[in-house]
């Protein structure tokens, strides 16, 4: 893919040129580099938009997660029914002195 050659189009602003290859002013050269400049500042902004999203929607996760743990513990009555079970078996228990 790298060793087609672009296509060549009538308009001269739509040519694609290989910087390496083809000899440049500095004034060309650094148009390049603004021109590449702000695409890559266009595309990490989107970027860091779809991160922060991203981030938001995994935080929103955790916190329900958590949330949900915590609500479905509180819930549970297993601890306490296994204690009022265990104290009803020590007081109708026999009494000696182990006890």
């Amino acid at each position: 893919m790298a060793d087609k050659k672009p296509l060549k189009s009538g308009y001269p602003f739509a040519t694609r040129i290989d910087p390496t290859k083809e000899s440049l002013s500095q004034e060309q050269m650094h148009f390049i580099k603004q021109v590449e400049l702000e695409q890559w500042k266009k595309k990490t902004s989107k970027l860091r938009t779809r991160n922060v999203v991203t981030g938001l929607a995994i935080g929103a996760l955790v916190l329900g997660i958590y949330g949900y743990t915590f609500y479905s513990v509180s819930q549970e009555r297993i601890m306490d029914e296994i204690d009022e079970e265990a104290k009803r078996a020590r007081l109708q228990g026999p009494k000696t002195g182990a006890n």
